[in-house]
């Protein structure tokens, strides 16, 4: 029997905090704020209510004057983990949703069949949380500390689902075969988020730098699926130039 959440919600955080783009969230996108363009593709993705965890009121005020919703969130929180967890018991403390897929707010292009693909390793009721990898294509990604590798065993090639069995900056497994660039959406199961926010930082997590690790360290079960392509996520001025003209309507 398929242990597929039958009852998900899509949580976005988002806060304007970034050095490298300020006021990311806001950022203008043929005359929408970003995180309004993160809303709707979640929207598309037609799996759940899809709600804003916002860290500051301006955000809350862009998704509310697109039709969305938006909770606001404390803006001291280090990671995106603890700001959909406080989200979700605001938004439902009765507990009738059963898995919160975790979409990034910097990612105005992401397809939305991706963000339902988070949930297909779920399936399998011994999966606490489900992300995604992509195949590594280009050749300078394969040793490019900024692109996070997923090690996995391939539990399922025929659905491209495989267990993983760590992730790491550095160019791994060894040998012949594909790399996996790892993504950053996850899909949790509710219990697993809530253990997963209670949980300290780990070792392995403080060293490479990589909050995963802390699941893994914990001996929690995270399976990822492939997915054909990259999203792209926006941490400076070029990467929004590069947003807008794929979103372009004339293009």
């Amino acid at each position: 029997m398929s242990s597929r959440p039958r009852n998900p919600l899509i949580l976005v955080p988002a806060r304007l905090a970034s050095i490298r783009l300020p006021d990311k969230p806001l950022a203008d996108i043929h005359g929408e704020p970003m995180i309004v363009h993160v809303w709707r593709r979640a929207m598309e993705a037609d799996i759940g209510p899809v709600v804003v965890a916002a860290a500051e009121p301006a955000i809350a005020d862009a998704i509310a004057a697109a039709g969305g919703r938006a909770v606001l969130t404390d803006p001291s929180h280090p990671s995106g983990s603890d700001r959909i967890h406080e989200a979700l018991l605001k938004v439902d403390a009765e507990g009738r949703h059963d898995a919160v897929v975790n979409v990034q707010g910097d990612l105005p292009t992401i397809a939305p069949e991706t963000i339902r693909a988070s949930l297909a390793p779920l399936e399998v009721a011994e999966v606490d949380i489900a992300t995604l990898v992509a195949e590594i294509v280009r050749d300078e990604e394969r040793a490019n500390p900024n692109v996070v590798k997923a090690v996995l065993s391939m539990r399922d090639e025929a659905r491209r689902i495989g267990r993983a069995l760590y992730f790491t900056r550095a160019t791994a497994p060894t040998g012949p075969g594909p790399l996996f660039h790892h993504i950053g959406l996850y899909a949790y199961r509710r219990a697993a988020l809530t253990r997963f926010v209670a949980l300290p930082p780990a070792p392995l997590e403080r060293r490479e730098r990589l909050e995963q690790l802390r699941a893994l360290e914990a001996d929690m079960r995270i399976d990822a699926i492939v997915v054909d392509a990259v999203p792209l996520g926006v941490d400076t001025p070029e990467d929004l130039e590069r947003a807008r003209q794929m979103l372009n309507p004339g293009s």
